[in-house]
């Protein structure tokens, strides 16, 4: 949602609370007398990050937890990695997400729906006006699962400032509550894992059954299958796989959980998922929200689904989601358990992408998440109940699992020129595409020979830290902390001191573009297919919003794999061919009744000689839905045909009697 577009000034002010308190579940507590007697852990005085798979052991030894249970919820939480201490999008803290988010996001400043004016509904017809706002997050009653590292602080002795930062001691502190949770549902310490699954569930914090039992399957699932993984520290992790790890439901019914309110969702069987209904309601001067009645795809395709970040906590994004007043996604999910919840039925379609055209034909979904708070990371159970969503949902509507139908806000185009500065830039360069794509089964790689001219974008993402700025409401030109990234820039010429690329859309007056982490001007992310226009040793030129943009791609760790495409050049004796932000039909084809959409080209240009990678072809259509009344709403459909291309960051279209197509392999 650095996405969805700001606030209407005559929406009625939400309360910004932290957290919802009647979709948590506290951990079960020990005693005080039971907290005395639990061994404090071992871990070393100062911060050692050298031995993780030693600390795992040990700490299942201290706290009689299997270690297979503690290895596969730290894998489930975090993959292991360490973060450099710092804290996820919900305050959690190392390879346990310990939470602490009292002390992690007190005070950060959140910029909820971007820094631009971008109408998310991205209409002419009907165009919603909205205003930018920010908001402060408040740390006021937080939920326990927003607090289980003060908790494990007072279960093991060891001090919280140790917790966060030390791997060692944040592994014995994750021991500690999974080891108090087993004890406070009656049951003894065991080796069998399947001992352990209600404990599991407990530790995700849900307060439904639904989402405690999908935690702890998904927990078991990777126990099942084992891992190996080497972490952002460096460390080495390996958890063999074990056949005795089987779910045991039965466990959870002494729990006293509630019944998921799962009403008209369309989710498949293996997430947690609730109805939490998007008002669409009629208010004053026949204005209404806060999304649009159809009939997909009775009335038309459903292409895309479209990934967002929220910018704000759980509750206050669930909060705007059901104010009449404001606009609406179809789907949002939890950090801390990939709990899922659907606001509307996919047939219907939302106001969050900016452009109206997308909006008619895809499907959005929110991540609670923070795009430029220091160091953001996701966590493991956000991305397993995102990617069998969108698996789901790709099924279902015969959607492609590729970057070019699976899009981020950021990939998003505005509909004219003068919309482009606006456009938004969720989920942004911390979202793992490659493990992304991994989870929805379409693993980024090599599918064609050295020499092919399309090469698909794949830095490590680990490994891959540019040094982005802007993430410091503070100080702006400072460098946002280390981190991974799924993205690279493009520089003008081959040497790591040239400058970027510039966007003539983002900077019309030529202005440099900028490292900044909202700057996608100079950016290509991992999936990303591209041509290649030019080689020079371990440099490679990519056709990129009308230039070539070139990049480092060594041999050795290429960040750039041959690939197969479907790709697109202007057609012979034409200099160059528009580019648009939509695929709109010609004129004539609406009726009397309706005004024509422009046919507004961008100040790009698709040059006479460049190539780029086409996602498919597509017929121009203008879905007209202005009023509330749906007597009068219309698809319009004309003889027009498009092709989808990755121009730049983001998607494009070009008209497709402009271009010859081939493929490469």
């Amino acid at each position: 949602m650095r996405g969805t577009s700001p606030v209407r000034s005559r929406r009625r002010t939400a309360a910004v609370a932290f957290a919802s308190t009647a979709l948590l579940l506290p951990l079960l507590a020990a005693t005080p007398a039971e907290a005395a007697r639990t061994p404090a852990a071992q871990a070393p005085s100062g911060r050692d990050t050298g031995r993780l798979q030693d600390a795992f052991a040990s700490a299942a030894a201290t706290y009689h937890v299997p270690s297979e249970i503690l290895l596969g919820v730290s894998y489930l939480q975090s993959r292991w990695d360490e973060h450099g201490g710092a804290p996820s999008v919900s305050g959690g803290y190392g390879p346990m997400h310990l939470t602490d988010a009292r002390t992690a996001l007190s005070g950060v400043v959140t910029h909820p729906h971007g820094e631009g004016a971008e109408d998310p509904r991205g209409d002419t017809s009907r165009p919603l006006g909205l205003t930018a706002h920010r908001t402060k997050s408040s740390t006021g009653t937080l939920p326990a699962r927003l607090e289980t590292l003060p908790r494990a602080a007072s279960l093991t002795g060891i001090s919280a400032d140790r917790l966060r930062g030390d791997a060692a001691a944040n592994v014995a502190g994750g021991a500690a509550l999974l080891a108090a949770a087993q004890r406070a549902q009656g049951r003894s310490p065991s080796q069998d894992p399947a001992d352990w699954f209600g404990a599991v569930a407990a530790f995700s914090g849900a307060e439904d059954s639904a989402g405690a039992a999908s935690y702890a399957e998904d927990v078991f699932a990777v126990i099942r299958d084992g891992q190996r993984r080497t972490t952002d520290a460096g460390q080495s992790v390996a958890l063999r796989a074990d056949a005795r790890a089987k779910a045991q439901p039965k466990q959870l019914r002494a729990m006293g959980l509630r019944k998921t309110d799962a009403g008209r969702t369309e989710c498949p069987p293996t997430v947690a998922c609730e109805w939490v209904p998007a008002p669409y309601e009629e208010y004053g001067d026949g204005d209404y929200g806060n999304h649009d009645l159809a009939d997909r795809p009775n009335d038309q395709s459903v292409d895309s689904i479209v990934i967002h970040d929220t910018e704000e906590t759980w509750d206050k994004t669930l909060d705007l989601v059901q104010d009449p007043t404001y606009l609406a996604w179809h789907y949002t999910i939890r950090s801390t358990d990939g709990l899922i919840a659907q606001h509307f039925p996919t047939k219907d379609v939302g106001w969050h992408a900016g452009n109206w055209y997308v909006n008619a034909k895809s499907i959005g979904i929110e991540h609670e998440g923070f795009l430029t708070a220091p160091d953001a990371w996701f966590s493991e159970s956000m991305y397993r109940s995102s990617a069998r969503l969108v698996k789901y949902l790709a099924k279902k509507y015969d959607i492609p699992l590729d970057r070019q139908h699976i899009l981020g806000h950021d990939n998003v185009p505005a509909t004219t020129t003068s919309g482009i500065p606006a456009m938004h830039t969720d989920p942004g360069p911390y979202w793992d595409w490659s493990h992304y794509f991994a989870l929805l089964g379409k693993p980024v790689r090599a599918t064609a020979l050295p020499w092919s001219d399309v090469v698909t974008i794949a830095p490590r993402y680990e490994a891959n830290k540019p040094a982005y700025t802007g993430c410091s409401a503070e100080d702006p030109a400072a460098a946002c902390p280390g981190h991974g990234s799924s993205e690279l820039w493009l520089r003008q010429s081959p040497s790591d001191d040239a400058p970027l690329v510039k966007d003539i859309g983002l900077y019309p007056k030529g202005e440099d573009t900028t490292t900044g982490v909202n700057d996608v001007g100079a950016r290509v992310s991992s999936g990303q297919q591209y041509v290649v226009a030019e080689r020079r040793g371990s440099w490679v030129a990519l056709w990129y919003n009308g230039q070539k943009g070139w990049l480092r791609n060594s041999l050795l760790k290429p960040v750039a794999l041959p690939s197969q495409g479907l790709v697109v050049t202007p057609k012979k004796g034409r200099a160059d061919v528009p580019v648009y932000g939509r695929a709109y039909p010609e004129a004539s084809a609406y009726p009397a009744n309706i005004t024509p959409q422009a046919l507004s080209p961008f100040s790009y240009k698709l040059l006479a000689g460049q190539r780029y990678v086409a996602g498919g072809k597509v017929h121009g259509e203008y879905f007209y839905s202005p009023t509330f009344d749906t007597t009068d709403h219309k698809v319009v459909r004309g003889a027009n045909e498009y092709y989808e291309i990755q121009f730049g960051h983001r998607v494009a279209y070009v008209n497709a009697d402009d271009v010859t197509v081939s493929r490469v392999r």
